[in-house]
C-alpha cells in the first residue's frame, strides 16, 4: 500500500471534492443545454414547415408551382441561418418544387414505396435536421354534415420537407462546454488556493515539528518548535517542546550518571588489573607448586616402589625354599601387605602422571575376550571368598580381534568390579559387554557392571570421582583404599576416548558403565572353521544362577552345538549328551561338598563332565576328576577357557588338529631385516621353522645389497632403523627389476590407528605387528607362498598370550610363549637383553647427567623392541612411554623421574632374571 504525506493527502481531500462536484454540475448543465438547443432549433423548424404547409395547399391544388416557390423561398431567405433548403413534394413524391437546387435532394425526399406522412416527422442525419410535413386539402372538413358531398378517400396532396443546419448549434453547445470548463477550473483554482493557505498554516507547521521530533531523536536535545501556530497545533508545540526540555534535563542527569560509573568502573577496573597481577602470580606460584607436587609424588613412587619390588620379589624367592609354617604365613602376609602397598603406589603414580598429561596408552593388538578373561580370572577369588557370584557376558556380535592398550582396559574393569565386590555382601556381581557402534576399523564397547551391594547415598554421588575422597569415611576406613581408584578408572576412559556414568540406590545395589574406543585389528588371523568339529555335538549344561546361565548361553548361542540348559541336574532331560557343563555353585560348603551322586549321575550321562567351580573348589579338582569329572575350571565360564577344553575332548579335533600340523617347510626364500639382534635371532628362529632358506640382514642398506645379489620370495622389514628406515629400504628394493613385484611387510610394534593405511600407501604389500606370534607368521607365509591361490586349511585359533600383572617385572611363560614356547630361544633372547642393558644404562645416565648424549631415542627404541620377547611386561611399558614421549617433541630434561624409574627396572630385571639363568 501506498504511504502518501499529509501534504499529500490533504490536497487530495481539498481538490478531489471540489473537482468531482464540478464536473457533476458541468456535466449535467451541458448536457442539458445540449438537448435545449436542439429542441429549439426543432420547434423553430416546426414554426416555419406547418405553416409553409397550410400556404402551399393553394398552389398544389392549382399545380401553381411559381406561387410555391416565391413562398419557399421568402422562407429561406428569411431563416437562412438555419435552413438549408425546403423542398415540396407532391402526391406521387415527386419534387415539385426547392428552394435550393444546389442540395442533394435525395435526402429530403421520402424512399421509394414509403407511405407519405401523415404528420410532423423529424429525422436526424449527421449535422442535419430534416422535418417533414403532409400538404393536406382543406375541401373536406370534419365540421361539415354527413349529407354534404363524400369525403374521399385520401386528402393529402404532398409534403414538405424542410433540412435545417445543425452547425449554428453546434457552435453554441461548443461555447456552453467551454464555459462550464471555465467555471470548473475557476472552482479548481480557487480550491487550490485555499488548500494551499490550507496546508501553509497546518501541513506546514506539522512538518516543522516533526523535524524538530527527528532531531530530537537523532540527540539534538536543544532543538525547539518555533514559529506562530493555531489551536491545538499551538499545544502540540508546547508538548513537543516541554517534553524535549524533560529529555535533556535527563540526558543530563544520565550523563552524570554514566561519568560517575564510569569512574567507577576505572578504579574498579584498576583494582581489577592489581588483583590479576596478584593473581597471575598466585597461579604460577601454584602451578610451580602442583609440578614439584607431581614431581614429588612421581620421585617418591618411584622411590618407594624400588624397595619395595625387592621385598616382593626377595619374599617370592624365600617362599621357594624350605620353610616352616609359621614362617610361611608371615611371609605370605609380608607379601600380600607388600603388593597391597604396591597398588596403592602404583595408583598414585598413576594420577600424577595422568595429572601431568605423561601417561601415553599403548595401542597394540590383542584378543578382547581373553583380555577380559584374565580380569575376572583374578577378581574371581575375592568374589567367591564372599559367597559371590562373578559373571561374564560379552556379546556374541562384539569383535574379538582389536587394537589398544589391554592392560589399562584391565585397570579399568578390576578397579570398578573391584569396587562391586568390596562393597556387595550377598548375591553377585555381573560384567556384560555389548557392542555398541562399528564402522570401518573402528571399533566402540559398553562394559556394564552390576552388584547387589550396599549402594551409594544420594548426598555422596556426586564427589565420588574427585580425587582422595570416598563414598563414606567409615566405609573407607573399613574397606581401605586412598580414592584415587575411580579417579583413574574416568581418566583412563576419557584417554580411550570414552565416558563413565552409574546408578544406584542405597540398599539396591549400583550399575556402572562405560564406553571406551577400540581399533579393529585387520591383521587377524581368522579361522571360520575352527569350531566345525563341534557342528554336531549336544551339550548340557546346568547352572542354578540365572546370571551366569544367561552369560554362558549367550556364549554357547555362537557356537555350531546344540544346547539343552536346566536350572538343575535333576531337571536335565534324561539323555545322552556329548558334554555336561555343570555350574557348581558359589556357595562354600555346597562347593566342597559336592556329592559323588550327583558327579556319578552326571558321568552316567556323557563321557566328557565339564565342572565349572568356584576358586576355592579348585583345591578338589583332582577329587573331582577321579569321581567322573573330565576337567574343571574356575567361573565363570567364558570362551577363552571353555573352547579348548570343548575341542580337546572332541574326537574329531584330534584329526583336524593333526591335518593342520605342517612338519615340512614352505619352499620359500625370505629375508628379514632388523637392526635390533634379539628381534632378527628370533624372526630368524620362526623362520627357520617354517620356511626353506632364510637371509637375515641387519641395516636396510645390507638388504639392499642382498637383493640385488639374489631374488626373494618374501621381505620382511622393519621400518625404525638407523641408517636407513624400512619405508626407504622398500622403494630401492622396488626398483631393482628382479624385485618390482615381491611382497614386502612391514614389521612393525607401532600399531597405531591408520599405521596399516599409511604404510601401504608407501608400498608395503602388509602389515605384521610386533611382538610377532608363531601362528600369525604361518599365516602370512600361507597368504605369500608359493601355493596362496590353493585353498589352505586354516590353524586352529591361537592359543591365549599369558598375561600377569602390568607390573611384573619377569615372567617366564610370557618368554616362553613369545620365543614361540623354545626355552633355548627364550634364554637366549633373555641373555641377549641382559646383555644390552648395561649399554642403555650408560646412554640414560649420561643423559641424567647433562650430557645430552646423542642416540638416546635410537637406544630406547632398541630396548622396547627387545623387551617385546623376553617376558618382561614392566620395563617394556616403561620403555614405550619414555620412547612415545621423545617423539611427542618433549625434551628429556622433562623425564628425569621416567629415566629414574626405567633403571631401577633395569636393576630389577637384571636380578631376577639373572637368577632364572643360573
Amino acid at each position: 500500500m501506498t504511504n502518501y504525506s499529509l501534504r499529500a493527502r490533504m490536497m487530495i481531500l481539498i481538490l478531489a471534492p471540489t473537482v468531482l462536484i464540478g464536473l457533476l454540475l458541468s456535466i449535467f448543465f451541458v448536457v442539458h443545454r445540449y438537448h435545449d438547443l436542439q429542441r429549439q432549433l426543432e420547434d423553430a423548424g416546426t414554426s416555419i414547415i406547418e405553416p409553409l404547409a397550410v400556404s402551399s395547399e393553394y398552389g398544389m391544388s392549382f399545380h401553381n408551382r411559381e406561387s410555391i416557390r416565391q413562398l419557399v423561398s421568402v422562407l429561406h431567405r428569411r431563416h437562412s441561418d438555419i435552413v438549408r433548403g425546403i423542398s415540396v413534394y407532391d402526391e406521387n413524391n415527386r419534387l415539385f418544387v426547392t428552394s435550393n437546387y444546389q442540395l442533394d435532394h435525395s435526402l429530403l425526399r421520402l424512399p421509394d414505396g414509403s407511405p407519405l406522412p401523415q404528420g410532423l416527422t423529424v429525422t436526424h442525419s449527421g449535422d442535419y435536421l430534416i422535418l417533414r410535413t403532409p400538404i393536406i386539402s382543406e375541401r373536406y372538413s370534419p365540421d361539415e354534415s354527413e349529407v354534404t358531398e363524400a369525403k374521399p378517400a385520401d386528402n393529402t396532396m404532398g409534403y414538405v420537407a424542410l433540412e435545417l443546419d445543425l452547425h449554428s448549434v453546434r457552435l453554441q453547445q461548443y461555447k456552453e462546454i467551454f464555459t462550464s470548463t471555465l467555471l470548473v477550473l475557476f472552482c479548481v483554482t480557487i480550491a487550490l488556493i485555499f488548500a494551499r493557505r490550507l496546508m501553509r498554516d497546518v501541513t506546514g507547521p506539522i512538518r516543522n515539528m516533526v523535524n524538530t521530533v527527528d532531531r530530537i531523536r537523532r540527540g539534538q536535545l536543544d532543538s525547539r518548535v518555533e514559529g506562530f501556530m493555531l489551536g491545538e497545533l499551538d499545544m502540540l508545540k508546547n508538548g513537543i517542546n516541554s517534553m524535549a526540555m524533560s529529555l535533556t534535563a535527563y540526558h543530563e542527569e544520565m550523563q552524570h550518571n554514566v561519568d560517575q560509573a564510569t569512574s567507577d568502573l576505572r578504579e574498579t577496573l584498576e583494582q581489577m588489573e592489581i588483583q590479576n597481577v596478584e593473581l597471575d602470580l598466585a597461579k604460577k606460584r601454584a602451578q610451580e607448586a602442583a609440578r614439584i607436587k607431581s614431581e614429588f609424588l612421581a620421585n617418591m613412587s618411584h622411590e618407594l616402589r624400588t624397595p619395595l619390588n625387592g621385598v616382593i620379589g626377595f619374599t617370592r624367592l624365600t617362599l621357594k625354599t624350605d620353610l616352616s609354617a609359621t614362617q610361611r604365613d608371615h611371609l605370605n602376609t609380608i607379601e600380600r601387605s607388600a603388593n597391597n602397598l604396591l597398588t596403592i603406589i602404583n595408583d598414585v603414580l598413576d594420577f600424577s602422571k595422568l595429572e601431568a598429561g605423561k601417561l601415553i596408552l599403548e595401542s597394540i593388538p590383542f584378543l578382547l575376550r581373553t583380555t577380559l578373561d584374565e580380569t575376572v580370572t583374578l577378581l574371581a577369588h575375592s568374589a567367591h571368598d564372599k559367597g559371590l557370584e562373578l559373571t561374564l557376558n560379552i556379546k556374541n556380535d562384539v569383535p574379538d580381534n582389536v587394537i589398544g592398550d589391554p592392560l589399562r582396559l584391565q585397570q579399568i574393569l578390576t578397579n570398578l568390579a573391584g569396587n562391586a565386590i568390596k562393597f556387595t555382601e550377598h548375591g553377585s556381581i555381573d560384567i556384560i559387554v555389548n557392542r555398541r557402534a562399528i564402522s570401518n576399523n573402528k571399533l566402540q564397547i559398553e562394559v556394564q557392571i552390576r552388584d547387589t551391594g550396599i549402594g551409594i547415598p544420594e548426598k555422596d554421588q556426586s564427589r565420588l570421582f574427585q580425587a582422595f575422597r570416598q563414598a563414606d569415611a567409615s566405609i573407607s576406613r573399613r574397606h581401605g583404599g586412598t580414592g584415587l581408584g575411580l579417579v583413574i578408572t574416568q581418566k583412563l576412559i576419557n584417554e580411550m576416548g570414552g565416558d563413565i556414568a552409574f546408578h544406584s540406590q542405597p540398599g539396591n545395589g549400583s550399575t556402572f558403565w562405560f564406553h571406551i574406543n577400540l581399533d579393529l585389528n585387520p591383521n587377524a588371523a581368522l579361522d571360520i572353521h575352527a569350531l566345525d568339529a563341534l557342528a554336531d555335538k549336544h551339550i548340557g549344561y546346568v547352572e542354578p544362577n540365572a546370571a551366569a546361565a544367561q552369560g554362558t548361553l549367550d556364549m554357547l548361542s555362537g557356537m555350531p552345538i546344540r544346547v539343552t540348559y536346566s536350572g538343575s541336574l535333576n531337571a536335565l532331560p534324561d539323555d545322552r549328551y556329548d558334554y555336561i557343563l555343570l555350574g557348581v555353585p558359589v556357595a562354600f560348603q555346597e562347593a566342597f561338598a559336592l556329592p559323588q551322586a550327583v558327579l556319578k549321575q552326571a558321568s552316567a550321562m556323557t563321557d566328557c563332565l565339564l565342572l565349572a567351580v568356584p576358586c576355592h573348589a579348585q583345591v578338589n579338582a583332582e577329587l573331582f576328576i577321579r569321581n567322573g569329572a573330565a576337567a574343571c575350571l574356575i567361573k565363570p565360564v567364558t570362551q577363552t577357557r571353555l573352547t579348548p577344553l570343548l575341542l580337546e575332548h572332541c574326537s574329531e579335533s584330534h584329526v583336524a588338529t593333526s591335518a593342520v600340523k605342517h612338519s615340512d617347510r614352505l619352499p620359500m626364500t625370505v629375508m628379514a631385516v632388523d637392526d635390533n639382534p634379539a628381534n632378527l635371532k628370533l624372526i630368524g628362529a620362526l623362520l627357520d621353522d617354517q620356511v626353506q632358506h632364510v637371509v637375515l640382514c641387519e641395516s636396510g642398506t645390507q638388504a639392499i645389497e642382498n637383493a640385488r645379489q639374489m631374488a626373494f620370495d618374501l621381505v620382511l622389514m622393519d621400518i625404525q632403523m638407523p641408517d636407513m628406515d624400512g619405508i626407504r629400504a622398500c622403494e630401492l628394493i622396488r626398483q631393482l627389476p628382479q624385485h618390482q613385484y615381491t611382497p614386502v611387510v612391514a614389521v612393525t610394534a607401532h600399531a597405531m590407528a591408520g599405521q596399516k593405511e599409511k604404510l601401504l600407501s608407501a608400498g608395503m604389500n602388509d602389515y605384521l605387528a610386533k611382538p610377532i606370534a608363531e601362528e600369525k607368521l604361518h599365516a602370512l607365509l600361507l597368504r605369500y607362498g608359493p601355493n596362496s591361490g590353493m585353498l589352505l586349511p586354516m590353524p586352529l585359533p591361537e592359543p591365549a598370550i599369558p598375561r600377569t600383572h602390568p607390573d611384573a617385572t619377569f615372567d617366564w611363560q610370557l618368554a616362553l610363549h613369545q620365543a614361540a614356547n623354545k626355552s633355548d630361544l627364550a634364554r637366549d633372547m633373555l641373555a641377549m637383553l641382559l646383555d644390552f642393558l648395561p649399554e642403555v644404562r650408560n646412554t640414560v645416565e649420561e643423559q641424567l647427567a647433562g650430557e645430552a648424549p646423542e642416540g638416546l631415542l635410537e637406544v630406547i627404541h632398541k630396548l622396547h623392541g627387545s623387551c617385546g620377547y623376553s617376558g618382561v611386561p614392566r620395563l617394556k611399558k616403561l620403555c614405550y612411554l619414555v620412547e612415545q614421549q621423545m617423539r611427542s617433541n618433549i625434551p628429556p630434561e622433562q623425564l628425569e623421574p621416567e629415566l629414574l624409574e626405567l633403571l631401577d627396572e633395569m636393576d630389577n630385571v637384571t636380578r631376577e632374571a639373572s637368577q632364572f639363568l643360573k
